[in-house]
């Protein structure tokens, strides 16, 4: 798959974008937060960026996430806070991000909804890894992901309600939770196949 067709095949199921959301608290007592979901072509292979958590953090400390994070009040909006949270962790100005689409709203076990902003890498860039938010700077190759025998789930109990976890083995990696659960929804939105 080559940009062009993701944008395709993105575009056929996309929902409203999210641009009107804007970054006043919400009523219930979730914290908002804000991810991008990254596509990056490097070597004419579609990538997405994953960053790994360092073990000193509070919230989700060694997990593997998508750059992003909380929502401040400063922000314009939550789009404003992924684009934000991408640069500071990792070097990824906004000015070599298009934004095209959002998915919707994940909410977590740990009191956080966090919405998850699809968007594609403009031009090569180096990282620039801020330490004290990450610990790793990995892509994982689009084609791997869209392979639904990489992508898993299981369902878990928790107070008596069972719910779905999903998980993505990749290498020395071990992708899973809120993070796994939105690539397995893009990938099921990118599929040309009846889901």
């Amino acid at each position: 798959m080559d940009l062009a067709e993701f944008r395709a095949r993105y575009s056929l199921n996309t929902l409203p974008m999210l641009d009107l959301i804007d970054a006043n608290p919400s009523d219930n007592k979730l914290r908002q937060a804000a991810v991008l979901i990254a596509i990056y072509e490097i070597d004419n292979q579609l990538q997405l960026i994953l960053t790994k958590r360092p073990p000193h953090l509070r919230a989700h400390p060694g997990q593997i996430s998508f750059p992003g994070g909380k929502v401040e009040h400063t922000d314009a909006n939550y789009q404003a806070t992924a684009l934000r949270e991408a640069e500071e962790e990792i070097g990824l100005v906004a000015s070599n991000v298009e934004v095209i689409g959002a998915l919707p709203a994940h909410k977590t076990f740990t009191g956080f909804e966090i919405t998850p902003f699809v968007a594609i890498v403009k031009r090569s860039f180096v990282p620039v890894i801020d330490p004290g938010e990450v610990d790793e700077y990995f892509t994982v190759p689009l084609s791997f992901l869209l392979k639904q025998y990489n992508r898993h789930t299981q369902r878990f109990e928790r107070r008596g309600i069972s719910y779905p976890v999903h998980f993505i083995p990749y290498k020395k990696h071990f992708i899973w939770g809120a993070t796994a659960a939105m690539i397995d929804l893009l990938c099921r939105q990118l599929s040309p196949s009846p889901r």
